[in-house]
């Protein structure tokens, strides 16, 4: 397994938080992901959730799943959610 699927697989086994609700200049799909987000913490009052759920409630396979990822990490780098790592 080479290093980038190390980042990957250690990347679907987090935690993203939302930190701020703005989707100024984002994309389509990272819009999404903060509404989604933020509509969870309306409704259940927690900021969080696992990747793997979010996988599995978009229904992302193949190459959306790395377009998803790679959503999560422009949101993390534009400081809009924060990725928390999960220990193993």
């Amino acid at each position: 397994m080479n290093e980038g699927e190390k980042g990957e697989k250690g990347l679907v086994k987090a935690i993203v938080v939302l930190i701020r609700n703005t989707t100024w200049r984002c994309g389509r799909l990272e819009r999404l992901i903060v509404k989604h987000l933020h509509s969870r913490h309306a409704v259940l009052g927690k900021p969080e959730m696992p990747i793997t759920d979010m996988l599995s409630s978009f229904k992302l396979t193949g190459k959306k799943k790395n377009e998803f990822l790679d959503a999560i990490k422009r949101l993390e780098r534009r400081n809009i959610i924060r990725i928390l790592k999960l220990v193993s």
